[in-house]
C-alpha cells in the first residue's frame, strides 16, 4: 500500500510531463505520418540522395578520426594534468557546444579562409585552400563534434583509477607507454561512446558546414544540406533524407542506451 502510494505521480507533475513528451514526439510522429511511403524507395535510390549520403558518411568518419587523434590527448591533458588556466582551457574546448554553428563557420572562415589568420599562410606556402572543399566539410564537422568526444573521454579518465598508471611507471614504463598500454584499454568504452556521439554530431552538422564549405552537390553537400535544399524544391526527397538521419540518430541512441540511460 505505502509502496503504491510512493509510486503515484502527482497530477501537477504528470500533466507537464505528458505535454513535454508530446512536444518532443509530435514532430517525429508527423514526419512518419507524412512520409510518402510508396514513393520512398524511388527517393532513396536517386543519385542525389546517394551522393549526399556517401559524402556525409565519408566526411563524418574523417571528422571523427580527426577528433580521435586530437581529442583523446586533449582529454588526457584536462583530466590528468594540473596547470594554470586549465578551467579556461576546458571552457574553450566546450565552447562549440553552445556556440551557434553559423558563428563557428564564420570563425573558421576568419581563421582558415584564404585571407584568414592561418589560412593565408596555408595558401601561400602550401597552396592549401580549405573553404568550399570536401576537406573544409571535415574541418567544420570536426570543430563542432570534438567537444562531445573530449567530454566523454575526460569523464572516463577521471573515473579511471590512476594507480594503474602509477604502477606501470614504477615498473619502468614511460608515461606514454603507460598511457598506451594501460590507460587506453581502461578508457576504451568512453572513447567508443565519445566517437559515436562525435560521429552522429558530425553527420548532422549544418550551420558551420554551409558557412565554411558551402553547398555544392558532390563536393560539400552533405545530407543536412541536401534536406534544406530539397525542402524548397522537392519536399518528398527532403522527407526521405530526414528519415535516414532519424534512423541514424535512433541507432546511435540505441547503441548508447546502456551508458547514457539508467534502468527502470
Amino acid at each position: 500500500m505505502s509502496r503504491a502510494r510512493s509510486r503515484a505521480v502527482p497530477l501537477p507533475l504528470l500533466l507537464p510531463a505528458l505535454l513535454g513528451l508530446a512536444f518532443l514526439c509530435l514532430p517525429l510522429l508527423a514526419l512518419l505520418l507524412r512520409t510518402p511511403w510508396r514513393g520512398l524507395p524511388e527517393q532513396l535510390t536517386s543519385p542525389q540522395v546517394w551522393e549526399a549520403l556517401r559524402l556525409s558518411l565519408i566526411s563524418a568518419t574523417a571528422a571523427t578520426a580527426v577528433c580521435l587523434v586530437l581529442g583523446v590527448p586533449l582529454a588526457w591533458l584536462l583530466a590528468r594534468t594540473h596547470f594554470p588556466g586549465r578551467g579556461l582551457l576546458r571552457a574553450l574546448v566546450t565552447l562549440p557546444l553552445v556556440l551557434p554553428p553559423v558563428v563557428g563557420g564564420v570563425a573558421l572562415l576568419l581563421a582558415l579562409g584564404r585571407n584568414g589568420v592561418v589560412g593565408q599562410w596555408l595558401d601561400a606556402w602550401f597552396g592549401i585552400s580549405l573553404p568550399f572543399t570536401t576537406a573544409g566539410v571535415v574541418v567544420a564537422e570536426a570543430f563542432v563534434a570534438m567537444p562531445f568526444l573530449v567530454i566523454s573521454v575526460e569523464g572516463t579518465l577521471r573515473a579511471a583509477d590512476p594507480r594503474y598508471e602509477e604502477a606501470a611507471a614504477t615498473l619502468g614504463a614511460s608515461r606514454f607507454t603507460a598511457f598506451r598500454r594501460v590507460t587506453l584499454p581502461l578508457i576504451a568504452p568512453g572513447i567508443a561512446a565519445g566517437s559515436v556521439l562525435a560521429w552522429a554530431r558530425a553527420l548532422g552538422e549544418f550551420g558551420a558546414t554551409i558557412t565554411f564549405a558551402g553547398n555544392f552537390p558532390g563536393r560539400t553537400q552533405t545530407m543536412p544540406l541536401a534536406v534544406y535544399l530539397a525542402l524548397q524544391n522537392d519536399p518528398a526527397a527532403a522527407v526521405a533524407l530526414s528519415l535516414v538521419l532519424l534512423a541514424v540518430s535512433v541507432a546511435v541512441l540505441a547503441g548508447l542506451r546502456d551508458r547514457w540511460t539508467t534502468a527502470s
